[in-house]
């Protein structure tokens, strides 16, 4: 079902006080702190969404989240670190490439082999999924039978090395105001942080910094990629165990290796290991075991958030879309989760091609108001 622009201008002006409409309307929407919670549904998204955006400061991903209409995030380190480097002027001694948070455009593949677009959807040629590989993404792995992060890198510079050490030696010395600031600026703006993606796991002294910036924002959950390999356990019980002792959930973040299986033997390892569930990848990844909505009836209580994408199963290409033309079932885990009354919040993740003449924020605003559209 598609949603004029008339409808989204309704549900938009419903979210308003009253008295916010009197004189100005456009004003009054400037001016509204956001709300996203919608019918008891909590609505966020994670700050990748903004990483095509010219500015990756912590104050520029701020407007962004505002001017979407959200009001509650899970934070990616980032802008969490800009900041903190801002606060007291730390520059690393080498200037080299970074990863991570900051920056940055799409995943998306090269130019297709015209031979392998033997599928179509919505009358686009396209090809379909094959094991091993993410269609979309093209460099994204399948793992069988356990998790993953997202991609291997070149190995580091030593210009890195240099900069990672330096980096690490000034992070462990920060006073944890400056992330209570941080918190605060948002909090002011009526965002709320519900996570943070910036998990060190070099040493317990790295751990210990993660975990105090986590609670000095506000976050009651961290997040990262669901491990995988031959110390995947180990991982599951170390950072389980912290989590317990911080009472700060770790969330696993799934790609296509999503499953109705896959966090079995995380959330046997430690009641602190929790879900961050990809229920768009789920999709891509052939829905093994279940649907999403299937996952979220069995598992809601060991999911701390999820995140949302629209994306198609393997046969229909794995494509990721622009809301309401994939495959994703949104509006059926929106409405299970607002019929249940469930209380963790959904992170929309914009990973679609944002469209000649929009930015990541009118498009993360589209998909805030697909929602309001949807549990209206």
């Amino acid at each position: 079902m598609e949603y004029t622009r008339r409808e989204f201008g309704k549900t938009a002006l419903a979210s308003l006080p009253a008295v916010a409409l009197v004189g100005n309307p456009l004003s009054a929407l400037a001016q509204a702190k956001p709300n996203s919670t919608i019918n008891g549904v909590r609505i966020g998204t994670i700050t990748y969404s903004y990483r095509s955006m010219p500015d990756q400061s912590a104050e520029a991903t701020l407007k962004y989240i505002v001017d979407s209409g959200i009001s509650q995030v899970e934070l990616m380190g980032g802008p969490v670190n800009d900041y903190a480097m801002k606060r007291t002027g730390f520059k690393p001694p080498a200037q080299a490439a970074r990863g991570g948070g900051a920056g940055g455009g799409g995943r998306g593949r090269g130019a297709a082999d015209p031979a392998t677009l033997t599928a179509k959807w919505n009358g686009v040629s396209c090809a379909p999924g094959q094991p091993g590989t993410d269609p979309a993404m093209g460099t994204e792995p399948l793992p069988v039978g356990g998790g993953g992060g997202r991609r291997g890198g070149e190995p580091p510079t030593p210009e890195q090395i240099v900069n990672t050490e330096a980096e690490r030696r000034w992070r462990l010395g920060l006073s944890m105001d400056i992330f209570k600031d941080l918190r605060k600026m948002y909090n002011d703006a009526g965002v709320t942080i519900y996570a943070v993606k910036d998990v060190r796991q070099g040493s317990d002294e790295e751990l210990e910094y993660t975990f105090a910036v986590a609670q000095a924002l506000g976050a009651n959950h961290v997040t990262l990629e669901l491990p995988s390999g031959p110390n995947a356990v180990a991982t599951l019980k170390r950072l389980g165990e912290w989590g317990v002792r911080k009472k700060i959930n770790v969330a696993y973040h799934t790609h296509l290796q999503g499953s109705m299986t896959a966090f079995d033997e995380a959330f046997k390892i430690s009641p602190a290991n929790m879900a961050n569930v990809d229920l768009g990848h789920f999709v891509a990844g052939g829905n093994r075991g279940g649907t999403p909505m299937d996952f979220l009836n069995k598992y809601h209580a060991r999911v701390s958030s999820y995140h949302l994408k629209d994306r198609t199963t393997p046969a229909n290409c794995g494509l990721n879309l622009a809301w309401g033309t994939g495959e994703t079932p949104i509006k059926d885990i929106l409405q299970l989760v607002r019929k249940n009354k469930w209380t963790m919040p959904a992170s929309i993740e914009l990973e679609y091609n944002v469209p000649e003449g929009s930015d990541a924020v009118k498009e993360v605003r589209k998909c805030v108001e697909f929602c309001r559209a949807t549990l209206a």
